[in-house]
């Protein structure tokens, strides 16, 4: 069995977190933390490892959500979803410069989910395609 994709979830609202976390876990990921803070978020991500990031926009602390995704592009790729309690188009275009794989505005259902987590997914089968082939050269010189 082909094991279970690792979802990190970063979210200040605990209720919101919980229910995100239930639905994550029903569509067959596992949940390898919750953070409610950009500098919590960017300290899990190094002890996790997730191969996706369901991430809030507005948090608390003092980096919002796409800070957060800007600090771990320095040194991860790793797909991004975001979640927003409103549809602005501020934090939409600074997102966009992230390079995301969908913004969804909250609540959100795992219909919701689905499809995002499913690009996520063939997005890290894509890169890991590109990084073993590119390891092999690399490793050859």
């Amino acid at each position: 069995m082909e094991e279970k994709k690792k979802v990190l979830i970063v979210e200040d609202d605990k209720l919101l977190a919980l229910v995100e976390e239930r639905l994550v876990e029903r569509l067959g990921f596992q949940v390898v933390g919750t953070a409610i803070s950009g500098e919590e978020a960017i300290i899990l991500v190094q002890e996790n490892n997730p191969d996706i990031i369901l991430m809030d926009i507005s948090l608390k602390g003092e980096m919002d959500g796409i800070d957060a995704v800007e600090k771990i592009r320095e040194e991860l790729n790793t797909p991004v979803i975001y979640l927003s309690g409103n549809s602005d188009k501020f934090n939409y275009e600074r997102a966009k410069k992230t390079n995301f794989i969908d913004y969804l505005v909250k609540p959100v259902t795992a219909d919701d989910l689905v499809g995002p987590l499913k690009k996520a997914v063939s997005a890290i089968s894509s890169d890991e395609a590109a990084n073993s082939s590119g390891k092999s050269v690399s490793q050859a010189s």
